[in-house]
């Protein structure tokens, strides 16, 4: 986790495709059978690297299916009190933004549902309400609000 956060701090400080580079390496090292949270965490940040919507769309699809292969005691190991279900407002937010850019709207609504339906397990904090706000303009754009 140590190293992907080092590369986070790359992506987020703009070097994406540096971030791609150590972010595939590292993918390549825990391989499609890792540990469930390393592959989450990494999928869910390599898909914010890609050029492509569908090579974003199929990292955040990874990111997903690493997380429902995980459960809060492995997450709670990395951090004390978080929950799996904590994940799950994001990881379907992501995933209809990729559909949307796709120009696949159902299935945007449907993720955004899911997203706003799990965003009770966020907390009342800055991350929850950034995510929260993302939901509301991403239903905005859809024209669901």
């Amino acid at each position: 986790m140590t190293r992907i956060g080092q590369v986070m701090m790359l992506l987020h400080g703009g070097d994406r495709e540096e971030a791609r580079n150590r972010f595939g390496a590292l993918w390549a090292e825990i391989g499609e059978h890792g540990d469930a949270l390393h592959r989450c965490t990494l999928a869910h940040y390599m898909a914010d690297t890609q050029d492509d919507p569908e090579d974003e769309l199929l990292w955040d699809l990874r990111a997903l299916s690493a997380a429902d292969g995980l459960d809060d005691r492995r997450v709670d190991q990395h951090h004390a009190g978080l929950a799996v279900r904590g994940f799950y407002p994001s990881l379907h937010l992501n995933l209809a933004a990729d559909y949307l850019k796709l120009e696949r709207r159902d299935a945007a609504r449907s993720h955004l549902a899911r997203a706003r339906s799990a965003s009770d397990a966020l907390a009342d904090d800055g991350y929850g309400d950034g995510v929260r706000a993302a939901i509301d303009r991403l239903e905005w754009r859809l024209g669901e609000s």
